[in-house]
């Protein structure tokens, strides 16, 4: 254990030196967190010395992890990845004031040259605080083309899956293979069947349609905005957009971190949504909880959604209250640790199977599967 103490202030002496105290102090074996936040501080501080943004010798590197070739975008994900707030606040700073990384920032131009993606958004978002009302106007435009994007991916298959159950009494044009009538497709093309080569040729393939919902669900999306739930900030605003865009659905929106922001007046436009968020920060679930608690009027018919990693800022039992008590009034509870499309999630494990025993559906999920789970709900 002291050696364990005794490297670790070794680490946080080496990060604070530089690479050029390497020969004298290293990072100890499995301190790869640090030899990040080695590259990241390497990448801005090396201008000081003239530098080329940072890049050196993957030899100089233990093990070979470094030497990656960090860019602005990749170097900020990075910051937002590995740091603090105050301490990101402080690089980001230093970044631009000092050594003059402000292209993205004051030069419009440059941000409209660059391809609209979910990176480059999520850049936006860690950034737009420091940008000028100018530059930030292209960069809405940016957010818009991206969040376009996205839901144009996300929709069809949403409204697929919360559009109503499956009517077997009623013929649909919507070709999906969920809706496929197998038994009326074979017996009405058995007269297309081929004796030589022994196979059914299918003229016409039919499908069930389904069942139209008119009974209003309550749905409330709460989404911990803290700087490692990015990519699920920003599919949950596309997701709840497109929710608040159904008919059988009501959906009310919030964002958290220490505090609670009720973004249900711009639920329907994901772009206003996101331009709102404020990335980084403490977290305090229980807070949220108990706020999106008093939004529920018809516990039997509402669905909650808490998007976060659960690593609770204060102490976990007001989370765990809460979520008891609104599964004892009746509410369907999902957390979500991630919510992507690559659904690949960094979580409180310990948390989540505390969540789950209360009787919480806890799961890392794509939109499509969020959309199949809550449509499962409503069509029960």
């Amino acid at each position: 254990m002291e050696d364990g103490r005794r490297q670790e202030q070794l680490n946080k002496w080496r990060l604070m030196l530089g690479r050029y105290a390497d020969g004298q102090i290293t990072f100890g074996e499995g301190s790869q967190s640090y030899v990040d936040m080695d590259n990241v501080l390497d990448y801005l501080y090396s201008r000081e010395y003239g530098e080329d943004e940072g890049v050196r010798d993957p030899k100089e590197l233990m093990g070979g992890s470094g030497g990656s070739q960090l860019t602005v975008s990749k170097w900020i994900n990075e910051v937002n990845r590995l740091f603090p707030k105050e301490t990101i606040e402080v690089l980001e700073k230093e970044a631009l004031d000092r050594y003059g990384m402000t292209e993205l920032l004051t030069d419009e131009s440059v941000l409209e040259k660059l391809e609209p993606n979910q990176e480059l958004l999520k850049l936006i978002l860690q950034l737009k605080g420091l940008m000028s009302p100018k530059v930030l106007q292209s960069a809405k435009q940016i957010v818009r083309k991206v969040v376009e994007e996205l839901r144009k991916k996300f929709e069809q298959q949403i409204r697929q899956n919360l559009t109503g159950r499956i009517d077997k009494n009623q013929e649909s044009p919507v070709a999906t293979a969920r809706n496929l009538d197998m038994k009326k497709t074979i017996l009405r093309n058995l007269k297309h069947y081929d004796k030589e080569k022994e196979r059914l040729v299918l003229e016409k393939v039919y499908f069930y349609s389904r069942v139209k919902q008119n009974t209003t669900w309550h749905v409330v999306i709460a989404v911990d905005e803290s700087g490692s739930m990015l990519d699920s900030v920003i599919h949950s605003s596309v997701m709840a957009g497109i929710f608040a865009s159904l008919p059988m659905l009501e959906t009310r929106l919030v964002i958290f971190d220490t505090n609670v922001v009720d973004l249900s007046e711009y639920v329907e436009d994901a772009v206003e949504t996101l331009m709102n968020v404020q990335l980084g920060g403490g977290t305090d679930i229980g807070k949220a909880m108990r706020y999106c608690e008093s939004l529920v009027t018809i516990p039997e018919r509402t669905i909650f959604v808490l998007v976060t990693d659960l690593y609770e800022g204060g102490g976990p039992q007001e989370m765990y209250a809460c979520a008891r008590s609104l599964m004892e009034a009746g509410v369907k509870v999902i957390v979500l640790t991630a919510l992507d499309k690559e659904a690949n999630p960094n979580y409180n494990r310990n948390a989540a199977a505390k969540m789950a025993a209360l009787g919480a559906h806890v799961a890392a999920m794509t939109p499509g599967e969020l959309a199949e789970w809550v449509g499962g709900i409503i069509h029960e």
